[in-house]
């Protein structure tokens, strides 16, 4: 898909078979706008999902609200307030509709992993979440036991459509199996190279356990499960806070990245480095100069020698190269995208940590390795969008979006940062934000000179836009460098 600006419009044009649709209807922009959408209730919410719920060829939303977070750390753990909603709203602000999670889901992101996609094939997205059943909170307000589901909810009513087991509790034992068996995730894989399955998720930090589900015929069904139980060491404690799905063999069906470790299509164990949990992770042609894709690691463990920080070959999960050096504990989403012309590929950027969890130091690092600085002015990273007309994204930090070593950009950026993707489908990105009562979207109002297909278009994208709507936040990628990739 591409966009055709002029000074007040904007105009998505279809591009099927290298041919151009009619045009859609004008939307109007103008410079440093951006569209609100009302919330029913005036509330903040934590996470958006993105999909055509009602079959129109336009972008709904699906939020959870409110914009709270409990970490299932002794540390960190407090009793709910209240319950999650999530809520359904039509492009044009309209509330579709509002289902309550319940008592039996607490309010924390590991708890609450929800995923909006079209998972049968009809045109219209549903949604799938993770539920429970009462209220089955013990006398310090924790839900330690009660059933578990993930749910297919009707996009366009909220209705629920089916539900199946959730990966049980009862593997995670000892003084901290509340914290292991509270981590969650779920997502979406094309395992078959053709439709979509449910990639459902338990566990983190030790025991992991991972479920292929196909959503068929109003029904859901079981394809495999995964268990590191019985694997190697290695692949025990590989989790992450964020799945990714890519074809990293190149046999046209999707493998699931869960962190230091990568799954088959089959349901096997891949390979994993061993490594332990990364804090940020990263998936693309981060080397436009090697074939294949390539993955960019923070990792928290304690790594004595070398390789806290690393990219290694998605397809065999060889060390391409690693930091040098103890690590203590790598933090937070860092950063994985091209923001430097000058290098080819994409930068990579992490920072480490002290005894108090504060930064230490960092290294911004060209895809090859190369240290091409170590400035701590981004903490622990900053987050990136495509925002200009050139094929190296920006920085988004504070709320503004500022050029790598170069000048600001309009405009302001308000709110708390829920997803950023290509929504209008003229390889730049939208930026959405939740502030009290409103979601956002920003765009950019720069006119691009060339054109290149939409970015929703390439799977990995699409996949991580996807993926957005649970865990912890980090921005899409691509299975391409736009920088090198023919317009």
């Amino acid at each position: 898909m591409s966009r055709d600006w002029d000074s007040s419009e904007a105009k998505t044009v279809a591009v099927v078979g290298g041919r151009e649709g009619p045009p859609s209807p004008p939307a109007e922009a103008a410079p440093g706008e951006y569209v609100a959408i009302k919330l029913d209730g005036g509330h903040t919410f934590q996470k958006a999902g993105i999909a055509d719920l009602d079959g129109d060829g336009r972008y709904d939303f699906v939020i959870k609200q409110p914009h709270d977070n409990i970490d299932p750390w002794y540390k960190y753990w407090k009793k709910s307030p209240d319950t999650y909603k999530l809520e359904a709203y039509r492009h044009d602000g309209k509330l579709l509709w509002r289902y309550d999670l319940g008592w039996a889901i607490e309010r924390g992101i590991w708890y609450s992993p929800y995923v909006v996609a079209d998972l049968d094939g009809d045109g219209k997205a549903e949604v799938a979440v993770k539920t429970g059943e009462g209220d089955p909170r013990d006398r310090e307000g924790k839900v330690q036991s009660g059933p578990e589901y993930v749910t297919i909810l009707d996009g366009l009513t909220g209705k629920a459509r089916a539900r199946a087991d959730w990966p049980a509790r009862e593997l995670f034992t000892g003084s901290n199996a509340y914290n292991y068996a509270s981590r969650n995730q779920l997502g979406v894989a094309y395992l078959d190279g053709k439709t979509p399955s449910l990639i459902v998720e338990r566990g983190t930090y030790n025991i992991i356990v991972v479920d292929a589900v196909a959503f068929d015929a109003g029904k859901l069904r079981k394809l495999w499960r995964w268990c590191n139980k019985d694997e190697p060491r290695k692949f025990w404690g590989q989790g992450a806070h964020w799945m990714h799905a890519a074809d990293v063999d190149g046999d046209g069906r999707d493998e699931i990245i869960l962190g230091s470790a990568v799954l088959d299509d089959n349901g096997k164990g891949l390979w994993s480095t061993g490594l332990g949990h990364p804090d940020h992770c990263y998936v693309g042609d981060l080397d436009p100069a090697r074939p294949g894709l390539e993955i960019y690691y923070g990792i928290e463990t304690r790594q004595k020698e070398r390789n806290g920080m690393c990219l290694v070959d998605a397809k065999s999960g060889k060390i391409l190269w690693g930091h040098e050096g103890f690590t203590r504990h790598v933090h937070s989403h860092g950063m994985c995208s091209d923001i430097d012309a000058r290098h080819a590929g994409a930068e990579c950027y992490s920072a480490d940590t002290d005894e108090r969890k504060r930064p230490a130091w960092a290294r911004l690092r060209t895809c090859k390795g190369k240290v091409i600085s170590e400035d701590m002015s981004w903490a622990f990273g900053p987050l990136v969008v495509y925002w200009d007309a050139d094929p190296q994204r920006e920085l988004l930090r504070r709320g503004r979006i500022e050029k790598y070593n170069g000048p600001g950009l309009q405009p302001r950026v308000e709110g708390s940062l829920a997803a950023v993707a290509d929504l209008l489908g003229d390889w730049r990105e939208e930026i959405i934000t939740s502030v009290k009562g409103e979601l956002r979207i920003y765009t950019t109002t720069i006119g691009a000179k060339d054109r290149r297909l939409c970015l929703m278009q390439d799977p990995l994208y699409r996949i991580d836009v996807v993926h957005a709507a649970m865990g912890y936040f980090q921005c899409p990628m691509l299975s391409y460098d736009l920088a090198t990739r023919s317009k």
